[in-house]
């Protein structure tokens, strides 16, 4: 397992919140010590602010806005990973311009994942305690494709240990065929989550049931959130997958914990109501 994408267990999480804006360090303090009890969250303003803590403080998890008023959040993540007590410690990046960069794969390495303003407040409590607190989502059903008998029965078992109930198909026609039995049902879309493998035996892939969820059966991400796994680690491929419509992308090799927090975040704001942006 790679040690970077560690999850936390501890029932005191200290986590570090970096924003140029005083109303969005106030807002996320506020929204995570109301959701997440016992959690201890520190503010800096800036890439200064922010190294001087680490220096002094051993957090549990960081947060850093993308553009800071000395830097950016990518260096916030560098100065993370050259910490040493800090090396391993989740780094999330909150934007409101998460998707272009996704698209253009600017993020780096250092930065664990990623977190989208416009999901608004309930939804980063919810992401942030995927990494510090994960909880179980009992009975979400999972629409799996992948055609690797050996594969499916590994990433079943994952998703079966965190109660997730799974529907596992070899084919984009065959999961295709599935949602089209529930398309004009009460039970429609028929699952809560698609989890499919981008490359798929038959004459349809990963990105032919994609666009085919999104367009013809016409369900929005919040509607069913699609996850597609890839090897691929070609960026253009990639952004391509994400202009598509997936929610987001797990890449190959599968690291356990990553792909459970992935799926239960994805599964936890498609039953949110909407709400207000993190913009002050």
């Amino acid at each position: 397992m790679r040690e970077d994408m560690r999850h936390l267990t501890t029932e005191t999480p200290r986590v570090l919140v970096v924003d140029g804006s005083k109303l969005v360090r106030t807002l996320v303090k506020a929204v995570l010590e109301k959701e997440l009890p016992g959690v201890d969250v520190a503010g800096a303003g800036g890439l200064a602010e922010g190294r001087t803590l680490l220096e002094s403080t051993a957090f549990d998890l960081v947060t850093t806005a993308l553009v800071l008023p000395d830097g950016d959040g990518l260096q916030m993540a560098r100065a993370v990973r050259e910490s040493a007590a800090q090396r391993y410690v989740p780094v999330i990046v909150i934007s409101g311009d998460v998707q272009s960069h996704l698209e253009g794969r600017h993020f780096t390495e250092d930065v664990t994942d990623y977190f989208d303003k416009a999901l608004g407040h309930n939804a980063l409590a919810a992401f942030i305690r995927g990494y510090v607190q994960p909880a179980l989502i009992p009975d979400a059903h999972v629409l799996y494709i992948e055609d690797s008998r050996t594969v499916a029965m590994a990433i079943r078992r994952v998703l079966e240990s965190q109660q997730m109930r799974v529907t596992h198909v070899v084919s984009a026609e065959d999961a295709m065929a599935y949602l089209d039995a529930y398309r004009d049902s009460d039970a429609a879309p028929g699952c809560d989550l698609v989890l499919t493998d981008l490359y798929l035996k038959g004459e349809l892939d990963g990105r032919d049931l994609l666009n085919a969820i999104r367009n013809d059966f016409g369900y929005g991400k919040r509607r069913l959130p699609v996850l597609v796994m890839t090897g691929d680690d070609n960026r253009d491929n990639q952004a391509a997958l994400l202009r598509d419509g997936a929610n987001d992308l797990v890449l190959k090799p599968i690291e356990e914990r990553l792909l459970v927090t992935k799926s239960l975040f994805q599964l936890r704001v498609s039953m949110l109501p909407d709400q207000p942006s993190f913009e002050p």
